[in-house]
């Protein structure tokens, strides 16, 4: 069966189709058949991205490694037997047309809560939580005390993590590999940088994830977008001198994809 890789957060601007993206092309460029899905039904970042790829290798007559990317399809509402998800059915559709010729299944859930995000969790055998380096969003995972310090207890989308885990836990499957990377820091080491890896810490031993390193705040990610192309693709594109932030970002993917610890997988690029 597929691995399947989850990228999930319940707030927007994290970073997660950046994430996703990263994780399915370096994938696809090691060798491994790899599919994704874009939850997010309104903006479809992860799927526009896939889109401008193509087309852009169509246009520049290139070759790029790429994944095989699907849309949920419809159901006819009439089929379901009563009590039935509309929403399940099509997730469980969407996984199925991919499962028999791919190695690894990447979804990228929206960053709000919805029920094919809810149920996509519990399909995660990797869930990847990309997270800004701010208590703003570290209060998605846990309620903390005035001083920054002491942990109250988890918030919503643990509470939801905690939900996906019981449900596969009830239908003996393995349990899920959590990574949360602090996704785009600044280049200062500030203060409140080191409170928040602190407190980082402190909860994965608490709710059970792997804190891991994400990506820096970095204008290259935003520019690449239109043509659909990552770190990766530079050299294949004519980028034959990668400058100091370019190449400081290949290094980011590359401690991504060994903290992932995807199976099979030996990062090589």
């Amino acid at each position: 069966m597929a691995h399947i890789i989850v990228v999930g957060n319940e707030k927007g601007g994290a970073g997660k189709s950046t994430v996703a993206m990263h994780v399915a092309t370096a994938l696809a460029r090691m060798g491994h058949k790899i599919g994704t899905l874009d939850l997010d039904l309104r903006q479809k970042s992860l799927g526009r991205y896939i889109e401008n790829r193509r087309r852009y290798c169509e246009r520049a007559e290139l070759s790029l490694p790429t994944p095989a990317h699907v849309a949920l399809p419809d159901i006819d509402a009439s089929t379901l037997q009563p009590g039935e998800n509309l929403s399940d059915h099509r997730l469980s559709a969407a996984v199925a047309q991919l499962e028999d010729d791919s190695d690894f299944i990447l979804i990228d859930c929206p960053g709000s809560h919805t029920r094919l995000s809810q149920v996509a969790h519990s399909l995660a055998d990797t869930l990847v939580t990309p997270l800004n380096d701010s208590f703003i969003d570290f209060d998605l995972l846990a309620k903390i005390d005035n001083d920054g310090e002491t942990i109250l207890g988890p918030s919503v989308y643990s509470e939801m993590v905690w939900s996906a885990r019981q449900l596969r836990a009830q239908a003996g499957l393995d349990p899920i590999d959590w990574v949360v990377l602090r996704n785009r820091l600044g280049a200062q080491q500030m203060v409140n940088k080191q409170r928040m890896e602190s407190a980082l810490n402190r909860l994965s031993e608490r709710i059970g994830f792997r804190p891991a390193p994400g990506f820096n705040e970095r204008v290259i990610f935003r520019e690449l977008f239109p043509r659909g192309l990552t770190l990766l693709d530079l050299r294949d594109v004519g980028v034959s001198n990668l400058n100091i932030s370019n190449v400081a970002a290949r290094q980011e993917l590359r401690d991504l994809m060994r903290a992932l610890d995807l199976p099979g997988v030996e990062v090589d690029f």
